[in-house]
C-alpha cells in the first residue's frame, strides 16, 4: 500500500488528530450533542449547577471541583472526538482523490462529452486508458485492467470484464489497460466512494443493539442514582437540626456524589469504543455498511464459506503425472508440456510448471509453420498441439477422460484398461484426472487438485474453538466435496449447492437460533448476502452483491470473514472489559466519597467522627480532599483508557466462560484496586500542596 488512508491509519493518534479532537471537544459541549449520551449529559448539568454555585459561595474547594466536572465532560468529548477524528483523517484523504471527472457518454452510439455529475442510472459511457471511470457501474463490454489503489489502497491493477463476478467498477478509480463500456448503476453523489467516505468519516454510525441496550441501563442506574442524590438534602437538614450541626450539604458536594456514583468511566467511552470497531475493520480494508454488522460478526456462531478460493486457492493446480501402459514418464512429461502451450488457464500454467521443475522439460524453439495449436474448447473438452517433426506429424492431445477416450476410437486406437480404474481413483480422491494422448495412443495421466490453501485448517480450529461451526458450500460432487472439507478441516459441507440452496440453509440456521456469516461476490450470492446476519460482499463482485452485503471488503480476499469475526468479538470483548471495570471503578470510589459526604449526617451530636468513618479505609485526610481527590481520578481514568478503547483488547479465542473469567480478574479486581491508589496518591498529592 502507497500513500493512501489505509497506510497512514497505522498510527493511533497523530498530532493533526489530537489538535482536531481537542477543539471538538469544546464542540461536542452542545447540549444537543451532549444529550445522546445520557450519563455525560448528566455530569455536564451538574458541571452547569456547580458553576452557578460558585457566584454564591465561592471557594477553592467549590472551584476546584467545578474544574474537575467540566474536565470530566470533556475528556469524555474527547475520547469520542479523537476516534471520529482517524475516520475524518482517513475520509479526507478519500475525498482529495476524488477529481472533476468528464464523462464520455454514449448516445445512439455516438461520443459526447459531459460533466460526469450529470450521468445518471442506466446512462452507457465508455472508458479507454488512462480515463476515470465517472461513476459506479457494471461493465457490459470488453475487458480492462483498473487501477482502484483510491479504495483498496493496493497499487496491483485488477481485471473488470463484462459478465461473470467481476463486472463491477466503481467511481473515482482508474483504467489503466484496453477500452470497456460501461452502464452507470447510481446517481452523482450516491456512488460507493460517497458512501465509503460518509462511513469512513463516521457520519451516518447508528448505535448497535447492544450499545443501546448498554446506554439504557447506564441511563437506568443514572436516575436511580439521580432520585438517591436528591432525596439526601432534606435527610440532611434533620441530621443538622438533630445533632444542632451548622453544617450544610452543599450543592458541589451533591454533583460530585452523583458523579462518582453513576457509571461516568464506560458512558465517556462508550461511544469510542463502537468508533474505534468500525476502525479496526478500516484497516484490514473492510467496510462494515452498520454497526450492528460488526456486533453480529461478534455474535456469528455459524460461517458458510465458498469452496473455490475461500478455502481453496481457487484454481486446480498441476501436482503429478501418471504413466500408463509402461509408457517412459519423460516423453508423457514432454507430451503433457506440449499439449499445454497454448493453454492459458491457470491449469495449463501449472503444467507446464511440474514438467519444468520435476522432470527438467523446456519449450523448444518452434516455428509457427510447423504447429497447429488445438485451443481447449468446452465442446471437444481438450486441447494439444500437431507438430510437423523431421517428416511426421505428431498429434498430442490432453483433456477430459471421456472427450479423449472418444478421440482415441475415432483415431482407431485403443483405450488401455487401467485408464477406467485410474480415473476412478483419483476422482474419489477429490482431484481431477486428464489423459494425455500422442497420435492413437493413450500416454498417461495429469493429476490436478484444487489446493486449500496453508493455515486454513488452523484457522478453522481457531473458529471452533470459539464455538463456531464452519460450513464449506460447493457445486462440486460429493465425493469430491468430501475430500476437500476433510482436508480443510470444516465441520460440514454443501455439496452441488444451488442459489437457493445456500438460502434454505442460512434460514434453517437462523430458525434454530444462530448468527449466519456469508461471504459471496455474484448475482447468485445476493439473497444469500441479504439474508445472513453479516454478509461479506467482495469489491470485485457484481453491484447486486454489494448492495445486498452489510460489509464490502476491499481486498476481495474471501478469507476476510475469519478477520472480521475476531474484530467483532475483539469489539464485544472491549466493551464487556470496560464496562467491568467501570463498574468496579465505581464501587472502589464509593469508600473513597461516601465516608466523606455522610460524616456528618451520621456524627454524633458535636463530633465529625460518626459510625460511618468506620468505611474511610483509605485514610483521607479530609472530606474535602477526599470528595476532590475521587473527583479528579473520575476525570483523569477516562483519559488513561482511550487508548485502550481505541485499539482495543487483546483477541483470543476463547469461550465465553473463560473470557467472562479473564475479565473478572483483570478487569473487575483492577478496577477495584486502581481507585484506591489513585485517590490515595491525589488526596496526599492535594495535601502536600495546601490547595485547600
Amino acid at each position: 500500500m502507497e500513500n493512501t488512508y489505509m497506510e497512514k491509519n497505522k498510527k493511533i493518534i497523530t498530532s493533526d488528530i489530537l489538535k482536531n479532537s481537542i477543539k471538538d471537544s469544546f464542540v461536542k459541549l452542545n447540549p444537543k450533542l451532549l444529550i445522546k449520551n445520557p450519563v455525560i449529559f448528566i455530569v455536564a448539568v451538574g458541571a452547569v449547577l456547580t458553576t452557578c454555585a460558585l457566584f454564591f459561595d465561592f471557594t477553592l474547594f467549590n472551584m476546584y471541583i467545578t474544574l474537575g466536572l467540566w474536565f470530566t465532560v470533556l475528556f469524555a468529548n474527547f475520547a469520542e472526538a479523537i476516534a471520529e477524528g482517524r475516520g475524518k483523517a482517513q475520509a479526507e484523504d478519500l475525498k482529495k482523490s476524488r477529481k472533476e471527472t468528464i464523462a464520455r457518454k454514449l448516445n445512439n452510439g455516438k461520443e459526447m462529452r459531459i460533466n460526469a455529475s450529470l450521468l445518471k442510472p442506466g446512462d452507457i459511457v465508455v472508458c479507454e486508458a488512462g480515463d476515470i471511470i465517472p461513476e459506479d457501474g457494471e461493465v457490459i463490454e470488453g475487458i480492462a485492467s483498473v487501477n482502484e489503489s483510491a479504495i483498496t489502497g493496493e497499487s496491483a491493477p485488477v481485471i473488470r470484464e463484462s459478465g461473470g463476478d467481476r463486472s463491477a467498477v466503481t467511481g473515482g478509480t482508474t483504467v489503466i489497460s484496453d477500452r470497456i463500456v460501461i452502464r452507470i448503476v447510481s446517481e452523482a453523489g450516491k456512488s460507493f466512494m460517497d458512501k465509503l467516505i460518509a462511513l469512513v468519516e463516521g457520519a451516518k454510525r447508528q448505535k448497535t443493539p447492544n450499545e443501546i441496550a448498554l446506554t439504557i441501563l447506564l441511563a437506568g442506574l443514572t436516575i436511580i442514582f439521580l432520585l438517591a442524590v436528591a432525596t439526601l438534602p432534606s435527610f440532611f437538614r434533620y441530621s443538622s437540626s438533630s445533632n444542632e450541626s451548622s453544617n450544610y450539604l452543599t450543592i458541589p458536594v451533591l454533583v460530585s456524589l452523583l458523579v462518582c456514583l453513576i457509571p461516568t468511566t464506560i458512558g465517556g467511552l462508550l461511544s469510542a469504543i463502537g468508533i474505534s470497531g468500525m476502525d479496526r475493520l478500516i484497516k484490514k480494508n473492510v467496510i462494515a455498511l452498520s454497526g450492528k454488522a460488526i456486533e453480529a460478526a461478534g455474535d456469528l456462531d455459524v460461517l458458510l464459506l465458498d469452496k473455490t478460493g475461500t478455502i481453496t486457492l481457487g484454481n486446480r493446480m498441476a501436482t503429478d503425472i501418471i504413466p500408463l501402459n509402461g509408457t517412459d514418464i519423460k516423453k508423457l512429461a514432454e507430451c503433457a508440456m506440449l499439449s499445454s502451450l497454448s493453454d492459458e488457464t491457470p491449469e495449463g500454467r501449472s503444467i507446464i510448471k511440474l514438467t519444468k521443475e520435476k522432470f527438467d522439460t523446456h519449450p523448444k524453439e518452434i516455428h509457427p509453420a510447423m504447429v497447429e495449436f488445438i485451443p481447449f474448447s468446452a465442446e471437444t473438452r481438450m486441447s494439444g498441439m500437431d507438430y510437423r517433426e523431421n517428416g511426421s506429424v505428431r498429434n498430442i492431445r490432453k483433456g477430459a477422460s471421456e472427450a479423449i477416450e472418444k478421440y482415441i476410437s475415432i483415431c482407431g486406437g485403443k483405450v488401455p484398461s487401467e485408464l477406467k480404474q485410474k480415473v476412478e481413483q483419483i476422482a474419489s480422491q477429490g482431484e481431477t484426472p486428464l489423459v494425455v494422448s500422442e497420435g492413437k495412443d493413450i500416454l498417461g495421466l495429469i493429476r490436478l487438485k484444487d489446493v486449500v490453501k496453508g493455515g486454513i485448517k488452523e484457522r478453522f480450529e481457531q473458529l471452533r474453538k470459539m464455538g463456531i461451526k464452519t460450513i464449506m458450500i460447493t457445486g462440486d460432487n460429493p465425493l469430491t466435496a468430501a475430500s476437500i472439507a476433510a482436508e480443510a478441516g470444516v465441520d460440514d459441507f454443501m455439496a452441488e449447492a444451488k442459489p437457493e440452496d445456500k438460502l434454505r440453509r442460512i434460514r434453517k440456521e437462523q430458525a434454530n437460533g444462530h448468527l449466519v456469516g456469508m461471504i459471496g461476490d455474484g448475482t447468485n450470492d445476493a439473497p444469500a448476502l441479504a439474508q445472513s446476519d453479516v454478509g461479506i460482499a467482495m469489491n470485485t463482485g457484481t453491484q447486486a452483491a454489494r448492495e445486498a452485503g452489510n460489509m464490502v471488503d476491499l481486498d476481495s480476499n474471501p478469507t476476510k470473514l475469519i478477520e472480521v469475526v475476531e474484530t467483532g468479538k475483539q469489539l464485544l470483548m472491549t466493551r464487556g472489559a470496560l464496562t467491568t471495570f467501570s463498574i468496579a471503578n465505581d464501587v472502589a470510589k464509593y469508600f473513597a466519597i461516601l465516608p466523606a459526604v455522610f460524616a456528618v449526617l451520621y456524627a454524633a451530636t458535636g463530633s465529625m467522627n460518626g459510625p460511618l468513618q468506620a468505611l474511610n479505609i483509605m485514610k483521607l485526610a479530609s472530606p474535602q480532599s477526599a470528595i476532590l481527590s475521587a473527583v479528579i481520578f473520575n476525570a483523569i481514568i477516562i483519559v488513561l483508557l482511550i487508548p485502550l478503547a481505541l485499539k482495543g483488547i487483546k483477541y483470543r479465542a476463547e469461550g465465553a466462560n473463560a473470557v467472562l473469567r479473564r475479565n473478572i480478574l483483570i478487569y473487575g479486581v483492577g478496577g477495584i484496586i486502581a481507585p484506591f491508589i489513585g485517590i490515595k496518591l491525589i488526596d496526599l498529592f492535594i495535601n502536600s500542596i495546601k490547595i485547600i
